[in-house]
């Protein structure tokens, strides 16, 4: 069983820095909420900017059903949302999160591209499944930093936790 003083070993629970701190490591409510919302914000924004750059670079875009704003800040706010719940959840499992939850940002924006190339299968347009994928891409490099600097885990948290000092999260009595 680990403990909130377990030390990361070698391989991959020693890359991933997994820690198990159990709620000694992680970010302030209130910033969680406020780097989402960011978030969501910014996503929106530069989803916004992909589809009308790609819609005045390709013309025959025009009017493609998932440059639609409602169809892509639907999607967006959803998952900038599980992103956003998914930073807190991580800094359970590691006292210094940041490298976990980018491993796992990355495969979530890889295996979001998966939709997107089946609708290329299905025949819809190249250069809309191409700024789709952007999309995805933009919401990555905008979720991920603005998550974990604008709410960041406690300082020296993770330096208390290998040495065993750091106090164990209490239960509800």
């Amino acid at each position: 069983m680990f403990t909130s003083s377990a030390r990361p070993t070698g391989g991959l629970r020693g890359y991933l820095r997994l820690d198990f701190p159990w709620g000694a490591a992680q970010p302030g409510a209130v910033r969680c909420v406020l780097a989402t919302l960011v978030a969501v914000v910014g996503s929106i924004l530069a989803c916004w900017v992909v589809a009308t750059a790609t819609i005045a670079l390709v013309p025959a875009t025009a009017g493609y059903e998932h440059f639609r704003f409602s169809d892509y800040a639907r999607l967006t706010v959803i998952g900038v949302i599980l992103a956003g719940i998914a930073w807190p959840l991580v800094t359970l499992l590691s006292s210094r999160a940041r490298r976990l939850y980018l491993w796992l940002a990355i495969a979530v924006t890889v295996v979001s591209f998966a939709p997107d190339l089946w609708i290329l299968r299905q025949g819809q347009p190249a250069a809309g499944v191409a700024a789709l994928i952007v999309m995805h891409i933009a919401l990555f490099a905008i979720t991920y930093p603005t998550l974990v600097f604008g709410a960041p885990q406690p300082r020296g948290i993770a330096a208390s936790i290998e040495t065993g000092d750091a106090a164990r999260p209490r239960g509800r009595s």
